[in-house]
């Protein structure tokens, strides 16, 4: 059957978007209603689900199915989700709190079993939604109602957690950078298994501009570096710096554009790919795109595959079965 024509308008929901203004949440929303239409899935088949916190309204307004949860669980239910019904798409919405702090231990079997479905992470380094207490990802230092003096906690790495779970698909962008976040979101989609995505993401309320030198036109040829497979790591102005692997070190260095053994970025190397995610400034620019990626087998692929070649079972016979005993 022919599927209709969808445009950006057939996933806004009629329900008035509620954050704050100048949220970047407003840009990834946008970009994944644009995005959805040109997937050609059906409407239907398009299910959110999402936590607790500011980016957890997300599924509120999308025209499509969602699941408004609790905090951190969003991982466990769209698992359920997907493995009741694996023709459906499944978008897993959460931030950096609900998705590292209270979700940690959801989010890491998530992506340990490979299930076909989508997490993007909206990562503010901050606690919006509960009036800006300091987040896991949230940097040595963050003065907040909850670390008035600084926050001593060392930081979380979304990417790193991602990676330390077995992670089959792994990227970073930017909220406010449409046609980067639409591709990543786009390969993340396409990819087999669970795909995890960091989108670097304003708070303009409690944590305004902590991504600034990576997001300002001025200041962002510096500070970020956009990796594509096979393709030289370079950034600059005119592309006039590259990122280095020391051999000897086995670390990364910056390094003239035009130096000898300029890395290439193999995004089917897990070991290059994760010193790449860990580069943070000032030192180093930021690196955004697929930053790793692998085929293997979808969990949900293999349980419909054991569930196909299960015998029909008998509960009552089952429960009689082995050692029983009655109470009187």
């Amino acid at each position: 059957m022919n599927q209709p024509n969808l445009t950006l308008k057939d996933f806004a929901s009629d329900q008035e978007v509620r954050w704050c203004p100048g949220c970047g949440d407003y840009a990834i929303l946008k970009t994944v209603q644009k995005l959805l239409p040109a997937l050609g899935r059906p409407r239907e088949n398009q299910v959110f689900v999402s936590g607790i916190g500011c980016s957890s309204r997300f599924p509120y307004y999308m025209n499509t199915y969602g699941f408004h949860t609790i905090h951190g669980r969003a991982p466990a239910v769209a698992t359920g989700v997907k493995l009741a019904n694996s023709e459906l798409d499944v978008w897993v919405i959460t931030g950096d709190g609900d998705g590292l702090s209270i979700g940690g231990n959801h989010m890491i079997h998530t992506l340990r079993r490979n299930l076909d479905l989508q997490i993007l992470l909206f990562n503010n380094e901050i606690y919006g939604l509960t009036k800006g207490q300091y987040s896991p990802t949230s940097r040595i230092g963050t003065r907040s109602p909850s670390s008035p003096a600084g926050s001593i906690d060392p930081p979380l790495s979304p990417c790193a957690v991602a990676f330390g779970a077995g992670g089959s698909f792994i990227a970073r962008s930017i909220d406010t950078h449409a046609r980067h976040l639409t591709e990543v979101i786009g390969a993340g989609h396409a990819h087999k298994g669970t795909a995890f995505i960091e989108i670097l993401q304003n708070c303009p309320i409690y944590n305004d501009g902590i991504f600034e030198p990576v997001k300002d036109r001025q200041t962002a040829p510096d500070f970020r570096v956009e990796v594509e497979h096979g393709k030289p790591v370079l950034f600059g102005k005119n592309n006039e710096k590259a990122i280095r692997l020391d051999r000897g070190s086995l670390t990364l260095e910056v390094v003239p554009a035009d130096s000898d053994d300029v890395l290439v970025h193999d995004e089917t190397n897990p070991a290059l790919a994760q010193l790449l995610a860990a580069m943070h400034g000032p030192d180093f620019p930021i690196a955004i795109g697929v930053l790793y990626r692998r085929q293997q087998p979808s969990f949900d692929e293999q349980f419909s595959r054991r569930k196909g070649k299960s015998r029909q079972g008998n509960l009552g016979a089952l429960l009689l079965s082995g050692n029983t005993w009655a109470v009187t």
